[in-house]
């Protein structure tokens, strides 16, 4: 066995290799750039080596570094974790060159698995199911439209080299598959330094589902049963769960055996995915392998019980599987919420900046839901706009779909971030989602359940009941501590505290009255007996949990004019708290209207812009394309909204931007 690794990579990935090589007693070794200086996977580690600015391609995408840094601190063996150099063969083969070994697969299986084009090719031969396309090579864009229109469209127009949803467009006519190819290959030169492009019919109402392989150098190759991972956002998976809720035992064990069929037909060693596309039939298609450790391994290590981190590092020793198929058995499910650092209110728009708060719910198993969260990110670190959004995995795991899901609403409710835009409030929103609790999924569900973007869930009766008993409870506790202030005029404060009250939620009015003994606040609502509630709530705290006639509520709490921001399960209101006399002049006070920018461009995240596709004076059209922001490794395209003339252009090509920083203006 090893005796020191090194991570090759950064934030949760490299966090959650340093654990399990920790619990094997493997002395670990981080490399980080300027930009992780301070990072948790730095502190972690037992030793760490600086290897560069912060853009991945001057620091952990250098091949040489991290041979350099292995030799410098005597590390025997190299984990690539998922992305940077992960499935880079070249990688691989340098190491081996040094006598320092890889934990991943050998040389062979990562240069026929890593090109897509030739991974279908050899999936065929292997007797897997594979997705009509044209697997040649595709000139330009003329010909990518070609193509398209002979297999039929829609089609995915895909980067070879590609993996992470970047590179990837679904096209529906030419025009969209002439800028699919030409946005494709630019994301992939940029992201993979592989510029090669193909095209496959596109399955409509497609599940993700993909089958976790474990295999060692002794011929054993065994398979840990299937993820679902068909909740995507722009083909980047937001939430994952294991098993699916939608294949038999047949078609698990049909799609089990043919991804052992690949495997063994590239001689595969250690862990590995094979992705496959399922329609509404359970007809499975093969999609690609990765040959690597994925995001959402954790879900299936949930069920499964094997730690794959773990099994890696044993096959990369030469170490033989200690289980077999018959071994392998599914225990209840998991679920997986991927954090990410980015703003659904504005479209999902990726977000920077310092996490000002960073509380996550406590991990460990309570009544049996396990609750599980890898990060590499603590309490001031900062979201860099160098690297993947992502800011954490959080996992819930129970003995049934529902209640792992009722685990992970209640979880995400208790994640306490701030500091950046972040997807909370879409995951929260999400758990509650009729059709994800159905589990009737498709790769396009966040695209149809949600076409113009996520909004807060609007409030229904039970809610607004809840928030205003909230409201109410949250201003008494701060009323009763004002009163206690050194100088205050205790009688009348304390009368204030204990008179009637309105709270104003989504345009309604409930009055509501509280006496409170030993800690229980019975509250008063019309038509309703009294409620004892009781809750662990101080003022400038951010969560409160409420205990309202025995439920328990996690809701997030924020001062806000006149009351109070709350946030529960997606939804996020304003409870405005008042005496029945301001209540009464409130209901006169006009709403402040928002400014007009209906006439401005504005840069919808912090970004590079890399093209400008007007000029000053230019009439443009509804849908053409004005600008490219590139934000997080990813090319975002901006259009017109309507028609117009573009009357100031002040920014340039290579301008770094702040969000809603202006791109162009139009004239009036």
């Amino acid at each position: 066995m090893f005796s020191k690794i090194l991570i090759a990579n950064r934030g949760e990935i490299a966090c959650r290799v340093i654990k399990s090589a920790r619990a094997m007693g493997i002395k670990t070794v981080a490399v980080y750039s300027d930009a992780d200086r301070n990072a948790v996977h730095v502190e972690m580690a037992d030793e760490a080596v600086h290897i560069g600015p912060p853009p991945a391609n001057q620091s952990y995408l250098i091949a040489e570094k991290i041979i350099a840094s292995c030799k410098e601190t005597g590390a025997e063996a190299v984990h690539p974790g998922y992305g940077f150099l992960s499935e880079r063969a070249s990688f691989c083969e340098a190491l081996e060159k040094e006598g320092i070994a890889f934990i991943g697969p050998k040389v062979k299986a990562i240069e026929a698995m890593g090109d897509k084009i030739t991974s279908k090719k050899i999936a065929a031969e292997a007797g897997v199911s594979t997705v009509p396309g044209h697997m040649g090579l595709i000139d330009d864009e003329a010909h990518a439209a070609k193509i398209a229109a002979e297999i039929g469209y829609p089609v995915m127009i895909k980067a070879s080299a590609g993996g992470g949803g970047k590179g990837m467009r679904i096209a529906w006519n030419d025009a969209e598959a002439r800028e699919g190819f030409s946005r494709s290959k630019s994301e992939a030169v940029s992201s993979f330094g592989d510029d090669r492009i193909f095209i496959e019919k596109f399955i409509e109402e497609p599940r993700h589902i993909e089958i976790q392989l474990i295999a060692d150098s002794h011929g054993n190759t065994i398979y840990l049963g299937e993820r679902e991972c068909s909740i995507q956002r722009r083909n980047q998976k937001v939430v994952e769960e294991a098993p699916s809720p939608f294949l038999d035992e047949a078609t698990r064990k049909a799609m089990g055996e043919q991804s052992v069929a690949l495997a063994k037909a590239v001689d595969y060693q250690s862990a590995g995915t094979v992705e496959f596309i399922v329609d509404k039939h359970r007809n499975f298609y093969f999609l690609e392998m990765n040959t690597r450790l994925q995001v959402e391994h954790p879900v299936t290590e949930l069920i499964t019980g094997v730690d794959l981190v773990e099994q890696m590092i044993r096959v990369a020793a030469g170490e033989k599987l200690p289980f077999t198929q018959d071994d392998v058995k599914l225990d209840g499910w998991a679920v997986e919420s991927r954090l990410y650092a980015e703003d659904p209110y504005r479209n999902f728009l990726p977000s920077i900046g310092r996490l000002t708060r960073y509380r996550p719910p406590q991990e460990g198993t309570i009544d049996g839901v396990t609750i599980r969260n890898d990060t590499g990110v603590t309490e001031g670190s900062e979201i860099s706009m160098f690297y993947d959004p992502m800011v954490a995995k959080l996992c819930t795991h129970a003995s049934t779909r529902l209640e792992a899901v009722d685990a992970m609403a209640d979880a995400l409710d208790r994640f306490e971030v701030e500091g950046i835009g972040h997807n909370l409030p879409f995951l929260s929103a999400l758990m509650q989602h009729p059709r994800w609790r159905e589990g009737r999924l498709s790769t396009g569900f966040i695209a149809e359940e949600y076409p113009d973007g996520f909004a807060p869930v609007p409030p229904n009766e039970n809610s607004i009941e809840r928030f205003a008993i909230v409201g109410l409870v949250l201003s008494h506790i701060l009323g009763e501590r004002n009163a206690q202030i050194s100088g205050a005029r205790f009688s009348q404060a304390e009368k204030r505290a204990h008179e009637d009250k309105v709270v104003r939620i989504a345009g309604q009015e409930i009055t509501g009255h509280i006496d409170d003994t030993d800690d229980v606040f019975m509250v008063r609502l019309p038509g309703r007996e009294p409620l004892a509630v009781t809750t662990d709530w101080m003022p400038g705290a951010k969560l409160a949990i409420f205990d309202i006639d025995g439920d328990l509520q996690a809701i997030k709490v924020e001062p806000a004019d006149a009351g109070w921001r709350l946030r529960q399960l997606g939804v996020d209101v304003r409870a405005q708290v008042f005496s029945p006399r301001v209540a009464a002049l409130a209901r006169l006070m006009k709403e402040k209207v928002a400014p007009d920018t209906s006439s401005l461009l504005l840069c919808p995240m912090p970004g590079l812009i890399v093209s400008i596709a007007v000029n000053e004076g230019d009439e443009v059209q509804e849908g053409q394309t004005l600008a490219v922001v590139e934000a997080m490794k990813m090319e975002n395209v901006l259009k017109a909204e309507r028609k117009g003339v573009v009357s100031r252009i002040p920014v340039k090509p290579g301008d770094s931007l702040a969000v809603d920083e202006i791109i162009m203006e139009f004239a009036k």
